[in-house]
């Protein structure tokens, strides 16, 4: 489907000439000779979609507090803030450059609330066996002596999630991959990690990045799954048109006993402090 049966597609460039992609596009010239060998002042550059931005997280509310449910209710003493929360600012597609807003503004507001909230709450005591079952985790990691590989896993999980859960979706690609999603989970628990000790292991620290992209894939698989719609960066061809009256709510998913439990009860926040509010439109490009 792409060019010469490959799985990409071709940006041209060429008539930018060179003095302009130089005063503009630098970065993407130097990425394009060092990474893809190609010279894009002269021909063309090899091009496929990615996934670049996640705009699922941890939920939380403006100051940064996270929520646990679809009331919106805090948890004492949890905070999250960048790029692993959702405090929701983007709706459903972030705009270009906008992850500033999470990356910057909310980590200020982060540490100046957890200042603020210090004296006035009693902190609960982490309990003793979050600790140990982190031990207990990273001791199967370095004591397993399975035959599967880190790397071979995350492979087949990169290439079928953009395959089966990419750009376009659909039910039979969805569940496909939420049965190969099974497959790498149980092939997880045999992996193999070379190097043994407890300093600098970066075998070790990829097997838990692992284990991490199998369960995050597995909430956007079944989110997707179960929202029969078309929303922002989520598009389901078997259902083109947006559906607010079942889906204009924020997925919240909870992932217990090794099974997924997702609501569709949360809802979206039209109005702003000092806006009147923004409808849904229709996405046209």
């Amino acid at each position: 489907r792409g060019i010469n049966g490959g799985d990409y597609i071709h940006l041209d460039v060429t008539h930018l000439g060179e003095a302009r992609l130089m005063e503009r596009l630098p970065q993407i010239t130097e990425l394009a000779m060092n990474f893809a060998g190609v010279d894009p002042r002269r021909e063309p550059i090899p091009i496929q979609p990615t996934a670049h931005y996640s705009m699922g997280g941890i939920p939380a509310n403006p100051n940064t507090r996270v929520t646990c449910n679809e009331n919106r209710d805090e948890t004492i003493g949890f905070y999250a803030a960048g790029e692993c929360s959702c405090i929701s600012v983007h709706g459903a597609n972030r705009l270009g450059t906008n992850s500033l807003l999470e990356a910057l503004l909310f980590g200020r507001r982060a540490g100046k609330q957890i200042v603020r909230d210090l004296p006035h709450h009693d902190w609960p005591e982490l309990p003793a066996d979050y600790e140990d079952m982190a031990r207990e985790e990273i001791d199967r990691l370095l004591n397993s002596d399975g035959t599967e590989k880190v790397a071979a896993i995350r492979s087949e999980l990169q290439e079928s999630m953009m395959r089966d859960c990419g750009v376009f979706r659909t039910k039979e690609q969805l569940q496909r991959q939420h049965e190969k999603l099974e497959e790498l989970q149980e092939r997880y628990r045999r992996i193999r990690i070379d190097d043994k000790g407890t300093r600098f292991n970066t075998d070790l620290i990829e097997a838990i990045e692992l284990g991490h992209l199998l369960e995050f894939s597995g909430a956007i698989v079944e989110g997707a799954l179960r929202r029969e719609e078309s929303r922002g960066g989520h598009f389901r061809r078997d259902f083109p048109k947006r559906d607010d009256a079942r889906f204009l709510k924020h997925t919240l998913a909870w992932h217990r006993d090794g099974k997924w439990t997702l609501t569709f009860e949360k809802p979206v926040v039209l109005k702003g402090v000092h806006h009147k509010g923004f409808e849904p439109k229709e996405r046209k490009y």
